[in-house]
């Protein structure tokens, strides 16, 4: 797309100047993932790019990783544990922050500003410290190193998540229609089920899905809280890069890339989807 005709000579520097800008920066942040998903496909046991991968020769290329991977007890027990804790986590952390989302969005709901400070203090307080005091109260519990505690930790992660995106959705809702259901005779569950919660429903899935995506990739808190017993994919990631270097990291690393796309496409369905909802256009 051409800048205006109408523009001036500085305004076409702009023009083309900002969106090299956008593109470096576009460059830097996707660039390591163009790195990591050819390697994946190496043949030889190594973290770059061999002389037959640079010829584009067949015999550079491999799938052996990811068999290694499919194959492996180890890695099928971390990915058997992430979905696991992460599928549990979201469910929880779902129902809870749309619950807190929908009394922070009433007027009557007193000291807003200091609860909602408290609900996302976990997205602002180091994860370090966060993990710290929950292997201490769980310790004390005794839910360290079980997969409970590491669910429920999870789930103050994702929580603030969901209660910002349903927030977001709820600031454009139309609360004459809750007054219309009652003023019909419906009683508060069927309102809430009947009216609320189809409204608010890409909100609260689009919470989840940034819920689940957390846990999924979390492993300063598992690490703290978990166990062997508890070993999730990113743990397992983490733990093959300081004791055996081995390219099947980067087969996992390529698989997790694609999910991540996977769920990205999903929110931005979401997204517009409810935009239509409220009654605006997608963009």
């Amino acid at each position: 797309m051409a800048p205006p005709i109408y523009a001036g000579t500085l305004e076409k520097t702009w023009y083309y100047s900002f969106r090299l800008i956008c593109a470096l920066i576009f460059i830097f942040l996707i660039g390591p993932i163009f790195i990591i998903v050819p390697i994946s496909f190496n043949a030889e046991p190594y973290f770059n790019f061999t002389p037959e991968m640079l010829a584009l020769d067949p015999a550079g290329f491999s799938t052996r990783w990811y068999a290694d991977f499919w194959n492996d007890s180890n890695w099928m027990l971390a990915v058997q544990n992430s979905f696991i804790i992460a599928i549990f986590a979201t469910l929880l952390s779902t129902s809870l922050g749309t619950l807190a989302a929908l009394g922070l969005s009433r007027a009557e709901m007193p000291f807003k500003t200091v609860v909602m400070a408290l609900m996302i203090s976990p997205m602002i307080v180091p994860l370090i410290i966060s993990a710290a005091g929950m292997y201490f109260f769980y310790s004390r519990i005794g839910l360290a190193s079980t997969h409970i505690g590491v669910i429920l930790a999870h789930a103050a992660l994702g929580t603030p998540f969901v209660v910002i995106t349903v927030t977001a959705t709820l600031v454009g809702f139309d609360h004459s229609l809750t007054r219309a259901g009652a003023n019909l005779g419906a009683n508060p569950t069927r309102v809430f089920f009947k009216i609320i919660v189809p409204l608010i429903l890409p909100g609260v899935i689009s919470g989840g899905l940034f819920a689940f995506i957390t846990s999924f990739d979390e492993v300063v808190v598992v690490l703290f809280v978990g166990s062997v017993e508890q070993r999730t994919i990113p743990w397992a990631m983490f733990s093959g890069l300081r004791e055996e270097i081995s390219p099947t990291i980067l087969a996992v690393a390529t698989l997790l890339i694609c999910l991540s796309i996977m769920l990205l496409t999903t929110l931005e369905l979401l997204r517009r989807r409810n935009e239509r909802l409220r009654g605006l256009s997608p963009g």
